[in-house]
């Protein structure tokens, strides 16, 4: 770890703003290491949000330990414990997959036949994702959690305040789901299945929960720990930061509600809900929100087919508290503000400049002395279909550039041409 350095408290760089309210509870729980959290849905396949997510939270983090020096942990957290809801679009072997609707994913047989479940195939492509962007993180996944015991004392906790809990929710619900709600889903011992059922008897003493499947009308008693029930979504992320002292974790605007009542029940619990900072989405370039079954806006994929993982940190880096809009005509701004930011980082490591936080404090990278927008322009006049076109006038420009020499530039003449 570096020398803490206090004085990046002032530093006018959102990440350290955040950094300092991890800082400041820290101060107040006592702890010397920070656990920052992120967590995922493994029924969908990464995406630029989850980019996004992963690398503004990292940014806080490394602003974290230069300000104060302490170690730190960043916990990528899978809910591969949840009920598959529905068949996604894009998987083989459908037909199978709907067999299984109800089940932990964990549970499930892998439609793509490379994994032991279906959830451990998600899980895969999760770290794949994020190990080849070099993010540093431990993974964890709900089920093996759950199954290990993790979250035994505070699943019984959850279990004794049961009452106080269910207040804390049943404000936000409509009659019917009021009336059988109850935070905890046991998994049906027959079927598998994740049961969303109302609860006959929670006995904590006994480690026990009573309740009648609807279909049978039997009644069932499932222990409340080692993985033979779950919590509820909001329920379970409370329960999370509760057992495992999660210091941080953002989200998006979308969640809000989700935060503020998770907050509530890990209070009820007796813990101290995380700093939290809430980022806008995305929009197309209609202004309309971009979604994943509309197909609008602009995919992870589709950007690195362009432009280098730094050009699209840049993009992410700048107020993420406003929505920004996400779609091809971004790409080549970002990519030469990048640029200058890179060249001033050189010069000068200055904790408000975003290739500071982008490359962890300071780089060697030689940059590009071209700019991408140039780069377009040569392309399209010259009508370019591959890199080595464009290099004939590069090195008429410079004639010591070389790929090997500045392999960004040649990465972004490759992307020029793409675009």
């Amino acid at each position: 770890m570096t020398a803490p350095d206090p004085a990046l408290r002032t530093a006018r760089a959102w990440p350290f703003e955040e950094a300092t309210k991890v800082a400041d509870r820290l101060a107040k729980t006592g702890k010397e290491e920070a656990l920052f959290e992120t967590g995922y849905g493994p029924s969908g396949l990464p995406h630029i949000g989850t980019f996004g997510e992963v690398a503004r939270t990292t940014w806080v983090r490394r602003a974290f330990e230069r300000m104060t020096g302490r170690p730190t942990r960043l916990l990528a957290f899978s809910d591969d414990m949840d009920g598959l809801r529905k068949v996604p679009d894009n998987v083989p072997n459908k037909n199978m997959l709907a067999t299984h609707l109800g089940k932990p994913l964990t549970t499930i047989p892998d439609p793509f036949g490379t994994h032991d479940s279906f959830g451990a195939h998600n899980n895969a492509r999760l770290r794949a994702f994020l190990d080849a962007f070099g993010f540093e993180y431990e993974f964890a996944s709900s089920t093996e959690y759950y199954r290990a015991g993790r979250f035994d004392a505070a699943l019984l906790r959850m279990a004794a305040l049961h009452d106080r809990v269910r207040d804390v929710i049943l404000p936000t619900l409509g009659p019917e789901r009021r009336a059988t709600y109850s935070p905890f889903l046991p998994i049906h011992p027959e079927t598998g299945v994740v049961m969303q059922v109302p609860m006959g008897e929670v006995r904590p003493e006994d480690d026990l929960i009573v309740w009648t499947d609807p279909e049978t009308g039997r009644r069932h008693g499932t222990r409340i720990t080692g993985g033979h029930c779950k919590a509820q979504w909001k329920a379970d992320w409370a329960l999370r930061w509760y057992a495992l002292g999660v210091d941080y974790e953002m989200s998006g605007k979308d969640l809000i509600d989700s935060v503020k009542l998770s907050s509530a029940i890990c209070r009820v619990l007796g813990g101290e809900p995380p700093a939290s900072f809430t980022y806008e989405l995305f929009l197309d370039e209609r202004g309309q929100k971009i979604s994943k079954s509309k197909g609008n806006g602009l995919t992870i994929e589709e950007w690195l087919r362009y432009a280098p993982p730094e050009s699209l940190a840049q993009f992410m880096f700048g107020a993420p508290g406003r929505a920004k809009r996400l779609h091809f005509d971004v790409i080549p701004r970002a990519v030469d503000e990048y640029l200058t930011n890179l060249e001033r980082l050189k010069a000068q490591p200055d904790p408000a400049n975003p290739a500071f936080h982008i490359h962890d404090g300071g780089s060697n990278d030689p940059g590009s002395p071209i700019p991408f927008a140039m780069l377009l322009n040569l392309a399209s006049v010259v009508n370019a279909e591959e890199p080595g076109m464009l290099w004939g006038f590069i090195r008429r420009y410079a004639p010591d550039l070389t790929p090997e020499s500045h392999p960004l530039l040649a990465r972004l003449a490759e992307g020029a041409v793409a675009y």
